[in-house]
């Protein structure tokens, strides 16, 4: 069970890289039905100053490195490169890796994780921008240069800023259930999930726009599943020309719109075989799948398993 989170903060961390593991992990969301995680910040000397990569902006950790050798999730935040790290910083989180805690790293926090050599012969990823030094440095990793995130059990690396929330909130997904995680999203205002195998950045130019954002269209498909929609229809509710939705689309969200709603969908349906006794056919129908053909198709695409099989391993007592 996933209660005390550690995060790993040492000169020029980066600030928001470090804000998305607060802010999934920091905050007590007990109010609305989510976690209360123990959060410990934690770095070589508690009680100084550690500098950001923002000039003039320091982060004060309250714990030293004897926080991370009881965490169940010890987490790495983006970090400057450089060619070493901190010897003990190194070692305490050899040791977390070596008692079972789970390892989590946003963006080039990875490069941590490969300096401790706990990334030899593992799949992982970080940041596009750095996976040629990446690659250099840690040649037995099996970096993936494409992916959001790469869940390898005990640890999870992810890419650049918005999928270090896909990650965490994927592990909170993992470890604690769907209802949690769509908790946590729904106050932070993002998408439940994002498949961990989506691209990391859109090869053609992000077309300039100034229309306001499609999240409020994201939010109504998600409360409308079980409708049927297709990219003209959601092109006339936001009042775009089909060309400009798609385009804006996949420029916000990282992928097509199709492809977006089966992923919310197969999220449904994972939810619904969690939390309710329905049956296939009708959580097809919730679902928007409409046949139960039609949604095995789909979730083993996407999860892996049967739903049968998924409901047998993930449904609540």
């Amino acid at each position: 069970m996933l209660k005390t989170v550690a995060v790993v903060v040492i000169e020029d961390v980066a600030p928001f890289e470090f804000g998305v593991i607060c802010e999934v992990f920091g905050i007590d969301r007990s109010d609305d039905g989510g976690p209360k995680f123990e959060f410990r910040v934690c770095g070589e000397r508690p009680g100084e100053p550690v500098p950001t990569s923002i000039p003039g902006v320091a982060l004060t950790p309250a714990y030293g490195l004897d926080g991370l050798e009881d965490a169940d999730l010890v987490a790495v935040p983006a970090v400057a490169i450089r060619d070493e790290y901190p010897s003990a910083v190194v070692a305490a989180v050899q040791a977390a890796a070596a008692r079972g805690a789970t390892l989590l790293s946003v963006c080039s926090g990875a490069f941590l994780l490969g300096a401790a050599g706990l990334l030899d012969d593992r799949h992982c990823t970080t940041h596009w921008h750095h996976i040629g030094e990446f690659q250099e440095r840690f040649p037995d990793a099996k970096v993936d240069p494409d992916v959001l995130f790469v869940d390898e059990g005990d640890i999870i690396t992810s890419a650049g800023t918005a999928a270090g929330i896909d990650a965490c909130l994927h592990l909170v997904r993992r470890e604690l259930g769907s209802a949690v995680a769509t908790v946590i999203a729904r106050r932070m205002v993002v998408p439940p999930q994002r498949d961990g195998g989506q691209r990391q950045f859109v090869e053609t130019p992000v077309p300039e726009c100034t229309a306001d954002s499609l999240q409020p269209i994201l939010l109504w498909l998600q409360e409308n599943l079980a409708e049927e929609h297709t990219v003209a229809t959601l092109a006339r509710r936001a009042q775009m020309s089909e060309r400009t939705f798609a385009r804006r689309f996949v420029a916000e969200t990282g992928t097509t719109p199709h492809k977006w709603l089966s992923a919310q969908r197969v999220l449904h349906a994972r939810t619904l075989l969690e939390e309710t006794r329905l049956g296939i056919e009708e959580i097809a129908r919730e679902c928007g799948f409409g046949t139960a053909a039609l949604l095995r198709h789909h979730f083993h695409r996407v999860v892996g398993v049967s739903p049968h099989d998924y409901r047998r391993t993930f449904a609540h007592a």
